[in-house]
């Protein structure tokens, strides 16, 4: 039976709710810290902690859980196939102030699904079914799953959400593509909505949540409690803040290219760490600016230019003469990521939302 915990509520009076998508590499403390002060989403999940026989809780997640400092609540994921280190891993967490429990069933990488955990696992129904059964079992507070409308086709689906309600699953997020089509494709939005008229649970829209206007026109189709976004906040931080306004019919805050700059900068301090070099800096760096780079010019000279410098002065001239000379300062940055460009991924096994 599902546990009488609402789902954590807009702190926004009327606002669409909203989550961080989990991602790894991404959602760390700097960066939730860092959305803590451009307007954070009403939910945080953290990276996923892997679960196996000798796993821990790795402390630099735990450190996102106990430190970010935003206010918000904080679910903490875990990615893993076997039901009793599964629950050791989340009896473990209960002793931190985690807002939930959440169980990874969409990662794509296939270094990751190849290990029939994440995404592999919408292959087997019956597996999901004991993991849901272990959970529930041990979770005193809420026990949430991020899941894909399946593998390669959605022959499952409705075998899964009927599992999402036997076991009580106290919110269900769903990103409406395949682990197959990865992050290709369109998003099925009418499998989300058939996931929200077939579940008890609150459901969280996920996938293409590019823009608040994007957010509130798949609320109003889909009847999601919720909107769960990944790339698009780290292309745009004031997403949330965006979504937030748009729903509660405040004036939307547009940023321009100077306050991307300022970002940049912001965005440079979160990711350093003590003694770490300036190469796997510059490189960490370059991942989140694949992303932001697709709303500055539609030709993608902003993106070649980054990501050929080799120093960290270089970088910063290169965002200056792409986001402050020659009079762009006060240019908008464009609401959708311009077509054609694409942000190259992290690596193999990162869930990039």
């Amino acid at each position: 039976m599902a546990h009488p915990l609402p789902f954590p509520q807009p702190q926004a009076p009327g606002a669409l709710p909203t989550a961080l998508a989990p991602m790894q590499d991404v959602t760390g403390l700097s960066f939730m810290r860092l959305l803590g002060r451009y307007g954070p989403p009403d939910v945080f999940f953290t990276e996923y902690f892997r679960v196996h026989p000798h796993s821990t809780l790795e402390p630099h997640i735990l450190d996102s859980v106990r430190h970010h400092g935003t206010g918000r609540p904080v679910f903490a994921q875990l990615i893993g196939e076997s039901r009793p280190h599964l629950r050791r891993s989340a009896l473990a967490l209960q002793a931190h102030p985690v807002a939930g429990i959440d169980l990874n069933l969409g990662c794509p990488a296939p270094k990751v699904y190849r290990k029939n955990v994440g995404g592999g696992l919408l292959r087997d129904p019956a597996t999901v079914d004991g993991i849901f059964a272990e959970l529930r079992a041990c979770i005193e507070g809420r026990f949430t799953v991020k899941m894909r409308v399946g593998f390669e086709d959605a022959r499952h689906f409705d075998t899964l959400l009927g599992l999402v309600d036997r076991h009580g699953v106290d919110a269900l997020s769903v990103h409406g593509r395949t682990v197959r089509q990865m992050y290709r494709g369109e998003v099925d939005y009418e499998r989300i909505r058939h996931a929200c008229r077939s579940v008890a649970c609150p459901v969280l829209a996920n996938g293409n949540i590019t823009t608040a206007a994007k957010a509130v026109a798949v609320q109003a189709h889909t009847g999601c409690h919720g909107v769960m976004v990944g790339r698009a906040a780290i292309r745009n931080p004031w997403i949330f803040l965006q979504i937030r306004q748009l729903s509660t019919g405040q004036p939307v805050f547009q940023p321009l290219l100077q306050d991307v700059r300022q970002y940049v900068d912001e965005l440079w301090q979160a990711l350093d760490a003590p003694g770490l070099p300036e190469p796997p800096h510059l490189g960490r760096m370059k991942k989140f600016l694949n992303f932001v780079g697709q709303g500055v010019d539609p030709d993608g000279r902003f993106l070649q230019a980054m990501r050929h410098a080799r120093s960290a002065a270089e970088l910063f001239s290169i965002c200056d003469a792409h986001l402050l000379d020659n009079g762009r300062a006060r240019e908008p940055f464009a609401e959708e990521p311009h077509p054609g460009l694409v942000a190259r991924p992290n690596h193999e096994g990162c869930e990039l939302a």
